[in-house]
């Protein structure tokens, strides 16, 4: 078990890695619950190195800025999503969804530009009000000056430069890097930083950061584990939403079609193609290059000048269809975006709760994702274990 890169550093470390998702990500809580659970209860954060991106860069900045044991650490978060609903997240009244629709017709005649504010159909003010009140961002800083953490890491899109760029707090010895489209910028992690990652394009307004408009980091973000292996990780533990890992899922047949794919069922293929593909295609490249090393002599580990090595990893996954939960979990939202997602097809009935599941911050969804992430993790606990080596 393990993947191949290259050496920064001589101490251990491991790294968290978490996809982006919007409401999906409540999943990944409920594997920290899991693993809250199998490690020891005074261990402190067992994660030196934690990247994020999208709606994960909110939940791995949430994680490091907590205090206290990994434990404490995690019910904190748990408490925020336990409690969380689609009003604190973005504004969804009939108005609201109104106002939107009328910001992206005016910006037809204004070279498709937002004439006051970056295009977004959702208002999702209320969000960073949440965060405010729950994130000390301070605590970042705190946790690195004395060695509990040594890096953190949350992924944008830029729109300007097309690049997939990964802000990181870590010690000021730790250089930044540069590869094809993507790029690592150190710095002070701010609520501008995690907005800017979880910004769904035309769904969420895009961000101001040093003078370019930055969006979701799923986006453009071919390779998501590169940024914990730039910041010196030997172990990667990785968070997935998708369950298209899991082999009893793959060759299933389908329902013949009766009707052409719903503007909804588009919008959900193209989500998966930014949030989900890159993750498990990255993961997918690092387990061939991983079997074609072990082929190769343990001396002649070593590319492009480059001495390799190797770095354990394991996924957690979810081990049901998401989509399907969420196509029954729809009928908790708001009537008004109930109404919205019903009238492009983003139902299950649509074809289109795919998409309609980046959107679901409600209780019923949340609490069920929760569990599934949890329950995985527990039977998952014996390679839990060996991974940590308890």
């Amino acid at each position: 078990m393990g993947v191949y890169t290259e050496c920064m550093g001589k101490s251990i470390k491991t790294a968290l890695v978490m996809s982006g998702g919007g409401a999906r990500s409540a999943y990944q809580v409920g594997v920290l619950k899991g693993l809250a659970e199998i490690l020891p209860a005074e261990m402190e954060n067992p994660f030196q190195i934690i990247c994020g991106t999208s709606a994960g860069a909110i939940n791995a900045v949430s994680l490091a800025a907590q205090t206290g044991s990994f434990q404490q650490a995690v019910a904190g978060l748990s408490d925020v999503w336990g409690t969380l609903t689609v009003d604190q997240v973005y504004r969804c009244e009939c108005l609201d969804l109104l106002k939107g629709l009328g910001r992206l017709g005016l910006s037809l005649f204004n070279e498709g530009v937002g004439r006051k504010q970056p295009l977004a159909l959702l208002d999702n003010s209320p969000l960073r009000q949440m965060l405010e009140r729950n994130i000390n961002l301070d605590n970042i800083q705190t946790a690195i000056s004395t060695g509990a953490i040594s890096a953190v890491s949350v992924t944008a899109m830029g729109y300007s430069s097309g690049e997939s760029v990964s802000f990181f707090q870590a010690p000021t010895e730790v250089q930044g890097w540069r590869r094809h489209r993507r790029s690592g910028a150190p710095g002070t992690i701010t609520l501008d930083h995690l907005l800017a990652s979880s910004a769904i394009p035309l769904l969420f307004p895009a961000v101001p950061i040093c003078r370019e408009y930055f969006g979701d980091g799923a986006v453009r973000q071919d390779a998501p584990i590169s940024p914990a292996l730039h910041l010196g990780a030997d172990k990667v533990f990785v968070i997935g939403v998708s369950s298209n890992r899991n082999p009893q899922h793959w060759g299933k047949k389908h329902r013949p079609t009766k009707h052409s794919p719903s503007m909804g069922q588009i919008t959900g293929h193209i989500f998966n193609s930014a949030f989900v593909d890159g993750l498990e295609g990255d993961i997918e490249h690092l387990e061939r290059v991983n079997e074609l090393l072990r082929r190769v002599p343990e001396g002649q580990h070593e590319i492009g000048g480059h001495k390799l090595r190797p770095v354990d990893t394991m996924i957690v996954s979810p081990s049901a269809p998401l989509d399907v939960i969420a196509g029954r979990k729809i009928r908790y939202l708001p009537k008004a975006l109930r109404l919205a997602l019903r009238a492009v097809g983003a139902t299950a009935k649509g074809g289109g709760a795919t998409a309609a599941s980046y959107l679901l911050f409600a209780q019923p969804f949340i609490q069920e994702l929760i569990d599934l992430g949890y329950q995985d993790t527990m039977w998952d606990r014996e390679k839990v274990e060996q991974f940590f080596e308890l």
